[in-house]
């Protein structure tokens, strides 16, 4: 060590002195601020599921911005270091930074119902929606957060020998911190206490950390942001005519369970709730609804009832209550990746069927380790509009094909935008590659069921079972044997390797606004 490298780093050290901290405090602070950066970012992308949904395209525009903000605040942070080499002047930043974040959920609702009216008017997508909705949440205050890092290392940094070392420390800190965010945001704050909450957790943090190097004074800030915490989560979208008889987030969704106030209907919303997942009508067991297809839908491969059945993306039971009542001596196993909505299908939508033994997994690893020899695979595990892209390849409907009795059938929901066929085109081609049939039930204007088997099948062959149904489905046999007809061609075939399902929605929906 030279000579004048020694009064050098005395006089760093006795700045940090001046302000009553230590490089201690910094590793806390890069390490908190790591932490909020990501478990926001986590945060955020929940808070735009129910508009806007939670496919590849959301998570990658989230990310995105998320990356960039960053990028511009460790630019920023670096000229403010050299400019404002204080700590004081750092933790007014986070002290802004968390202020903003606590406001995020609050802001973003009202926001969000203007936006989707607006892009619902150009029918815009969800690409379009979630990166102006995420660019407006959380942009400016990562951007702050991001300055957090070069910041502290300006001031931490007691000579240009031991720099490399000092930021390599700060930045594996804040990195870690970046590790327990998101995992702290996914796994603990949202499924317990909610997003609205964990923004306000992961402020209240922020401005424990930034008072701490601000002085008792600046406690105020977390204070304040912790009283927020008693404010009232508000529903997401109006409920005019409807009463909300659940709302509130699990693990993988969120969810809403609406009551009609005039004729009692329940209905279940996942996500961006623009479609139902599940529906119950007092004193009956039908919909008249594409959940009305399922019990007949079969029939147009089969002739007799199904013995054992499987429903790959249960919800809350409607399905399966239906098949317990029609089909009493159907044995039916549900799939559903969410174990909440189960107690919600137990709860609210009268979700009883002696035979049914549902599984919380995911439908596709489900069904690999399952002993198949299924009559019927039923497949409604999408999320409107988008659907995993792992339940529309070539290889899915191979493990389908393999896990079915023989005479077995698939049916198979292709939920689409009004109008358009891009998707139903793509699921017809792909399963045609593995089934000999494969017909279509234009059911509903946004639903078309598509059913496949190794055996032939026909509209004729479900309107020859119409009399041996229940006088409830003869009805709806007869209606939808004069739909039935085969696939339409013209689509791609999906693979694992190459299934570009979110590209192919939002262009559909894209190609629909050009239109208008």
């Amino acid at each position: 060590m030279t000579a004048t490298e020694v009064p050098e780093r005395a006089s760093h050290r006795s700045e940090l002195a001046q302000e009553g901290v230590s490089n201690t405090f910094l590793y806390v602070l890069v390490f908190v601020v790591g932490t909020a950066s990501l478990g926001a970012e986590i945060a955020a992308a929940r808070l735009m599921a129910p508009f806007f949904g939670a496919s590849t395209i959301v998570w990658a525009n989230t990310i995105g911005v998320v990356l960039v903000s960053l990028s511009i605040g460790y630019w920023l942070g670096g000229r403010l270091g050299d400019r404002y080499p204080r700590v004081r002047n750092l933790c007014l930043v986070v002290a802004a930074a968390a202020a903003l974040i606590a406001v995020v959920p609050f802001a973003a609702r009202p926001f969000f119902e203007v936006a989707t009216d607006a892009l619902d008017e150009i029918s815009a997508g969800a690409f379009v929606g979630s990166l102006v909705g995420v660019l407006f949440l959380i942009a400016v205050p990562v951007v702050l957060l991001g300055t957090c890092s070069p910041w502290a290392i300006r001031l931490a940094v007691p000579d240009v020998e031991h720099s490399g070392r000092t930021a390599g420390r700060l930045y594996a800190v804040s990195t870690v911190g970046s590790l327990l965010g998101t995992m702290l945001a996914a796994l603990v704050l949202i499924p317990f206490i909610g997003t609205q909450r964990t923004f306000l957790a992961f402020a209240i943090a922020l401005g424990l950390v930034a008072a701490a190097g601000l002085g008792w004074r600046y406690l105020a800030v977390p204070a304040a942001l912790a009283a927020a915490l008693a404010i009232p989560i508000g529903t997401v979208k109006a409920t005019e005519g409807e009463r909300v008889l659940f709302e509130g987030e699990s693990e993988e969704q969120y969810i809403r369970v609406v009551e009609d106030e005039d004729d009692g209907d329940r209905k279940l919303e996942l996500n961006e709730g623009q479609a139902v997942h599940s529906l119950y009508r007092r004193g009956s067991y039908l919909t008249d609804d594409v959940w009305d297809g399922y019990l007949v839908a079969p029939f147009a491969v089969r002739s007799e009832p199904p013995e054992r059945i499987a429903i790959l993306g249960n919800a809350a039971g409607t399905t399966a209550r239906a098949y317990g009542h029609y089909f009493p001596q159907t044995e039916v196993d549900g799939v559903e990746i969410d174990a909440k909505l189960s107690e919600l299908g137990e709860e609210y939508f009268d979700m009883e069927n002696p035979k049914l033994e549902v599984f919380h997994e995911d439908a596709r690893p489900w069904l690999e380790r399952s002993d198949g020899d299924y009559d019927v695979i039923m497949v409604d595990a999408y999320r409107q509009p988008y659907i995993p892209f792992y339940l529309a390849t070539k290889e899915f409907f191979e493990l389908v094909r393999d896990r079915l009795a023989p005479g077995g059938a698939v049916v198979v929901n292709a939920g689409h935008p009004e109008g358009n066929d891009d998707l139903e085109k793509v699921l017809g081609a792909t399963m045609a590659e593995v089934f000999p049939t494969v017909l279509r039930d234009p059911i509903e204007d946004t639903n078309t069921l598509l059913i496949g088997s190794e055996f032939p099948g026909s509209a004729q062959k479900l309107a020859e079972a119409v009399p041996g149904l229940a006088p409830d489905l003869r009805v709806i046999a007869a209606r939808e044997s004069a739909k039935v007809e085969d696939y339409l061609r013209g689509g791609e075939v999906y693979t694992d390797d190459v299934a570009p399902v979110e590209w192919l929605i939002d262009r559909s929906i894209l190609g629909y606004a050009s239109e208008d």
